[in-house]
């Protein structure tokens, strides 16, 4: 890994709370990583020979190596990882509903003990 790695993942995340409240977290998150995408396969193409000396996939199949497909790989984990943290995510969402829950079923457990200690 070298420091671009971290350079795309940190512009993906922020990127991706700019795009948030106009189209949500997992969209956002999606049209971050479509774009770093697309600029790596126009990269494959320039090396290529440019856009117009080789085919249409030419740039999806050829000159990629662990540097390029870390470059696409770390926004992919740090917009998934966003997205889940950050409170409002259905896993936020649904642990919110369980602790509100908590305190209702304390209760009924405690006046089923009551109810279990009479005579």
């Amino acid at each position: 890994m070298n420091i671009t790695h971290l350079e795309h993942a940190v512009i993906g995340m922020f990127i991706q709370t700019l795009l948030w409240p106009v189209t949500g977290r997992w969209v956002a998150g999606a049209l971050v990583v479509a774009v770093f995408l697309g600029r790596e396969i126009a990269q494959h193409e320039m090396a290529g020979g440019g856009a117009n000396q080789v085919d249409y996939f030419y740039g999806m199949f050829h000159h990629w190596s662990m540097d390029s497909i870390l470059d696409i790989l770390t926004p992919i984990f740090a917009c998934t990882l966003l997205a889940i943290a950050i409170p409002g995510s259905p896993l936020w969402k649904k642990k919110a509903r369980f602790h509100a829950l908590l305190p209702a079923k304390a209760k009924e457990q405690e006046t089923e003990k009551r109810e279990k200690a009479r005579p």
